[in-house]
């Protein structure tokens, strides 16, 4: 644990009323683990370097032992995918670039994202370099890169061009700030359940803007048994959770086309949200109607 303070007796009293708030629970400082920095030096902690600079401003950003890090597995998954095709490297990379931006959007993260997605576009492009080596890089350049996305003027993005499937970017997930805590409320304090609950239905989920609509529209509700399409007990605690979050997210949620009123075929232009498991039933019923025969002419033609 570390404490910022001015001087040392604040550290102190601040360690006091800790102290306090961690007996009743039956906790205590690890004095080997607990030490006092001051504001201008900062200090990481969760992945978070928090630090008060010359502009007397206290910014929390990534750390840079975070960074490096990811840096690493990019850089170690791309390699690891050597000889295979661009889908199979869209598929490994975007669930690793969605968890970490998830984790770090309520921070100053917008100059790292960028930084980030920059490296991401070397590491993709040395990819698409060794997978053709004897064709030319205008050719692997107009191959690879585009612009995939289709709400987006970018024409730098990593896809593929057969399956229309594209490499999503850091700086694509918008930085949402923090919404301070009422009064001393605590995670721990079983009276508040409720609290917490409100305030992560409340937050905006790390989705795209067409999922987020969609979500709004159906009030977070699934049409098939009307419960709720997002529900957790509380949110991820790091960006290997949030991954793991995504990716059941995407197993557990899937997009179907609403079927019309008159029990006719379903109009592909109009889709909803639906779990993963209501929407199987939808179908299995759907299959097992007969179908439906036209109605027979009743005078001559």
């Amino acid at each position: 644990m570390v404490a910022l303070c001015h001087s040392q007796q604040q550290a102190e009293h601040v360690k006091a009323r800790l102290a306090q708030w961690l007996a009743p629970r039956g906790l205590a400082f690890n004095e080997d683990k607990t030490r006092i920095v001051r504001l201008e030096d900062g200090f990481d902690f969760l992945g978070f370097n928090v630090r008060r600079y010359h502009n007397r401003k206290l910014l929390i950003k990534p750390s840079k032992a975070a960074v490096r890090r990811l840096r690493e597995r990019l850089a170690a998954e791309t390699r690891a995918l050597r000889g295979s095709n661009a889908v199979a490297v869209i598929a490994t990379l975007n669930p690793v670039i969605r968890g970490w931006a998830a984790y770090y959007r309520t921070v100053v993260s917008k100059e790292i994202f960028s930084g980030l997605d920059h490296y991401v576009w070397r590491l993709t492009y040395r990819w698409a370099l060794r997978a053709h080596p004897n064709k030319p890089k205008r050719w692997v350049m107009a191959r690879y890169f585009g612009a995939f996305h289709p709400a987006r003027r970018d024409r730098w993005v990593f896809g593929d061009r057969d399956s229309g499937r594209y490499l999503v970017k850091f700086s694509w997930t918008p930085i949402v700030r923090h919404r301070l805590v009422t009064g001393d409320a605590s995670p721990d304090d079983p009276a508040l359940a409720s609290y917490w609950a409100r305030r992560r239905r409340r937050g905006r989920p790390p989705l795209g803007p067409f999922l987020l609509r969609l979500l709004q529209s159906q009030k977070g509700r699934c049409p098939g048994c009307g419960g709720l399409l997002l529900h957790a007990d509380r949110e991820p605690q790091g960006p290997d959770e949030w991954e793991q979050w995504l990716k059941g997210l995407r197993k557990a949620i899937s997009r179907t086309a609403i079927a019309s009123p008159g029990g006719g075929p379903p109009d592909e232009n109009t889709r909803c949200l639906i779990h993963a498991s209501c929407a199987r039933r939808w179908n299995a019923a759907r299959a097992a109607r007969p179908p439906q025969l036209p109605p027979e002419p009743s005078g001559l033609a």
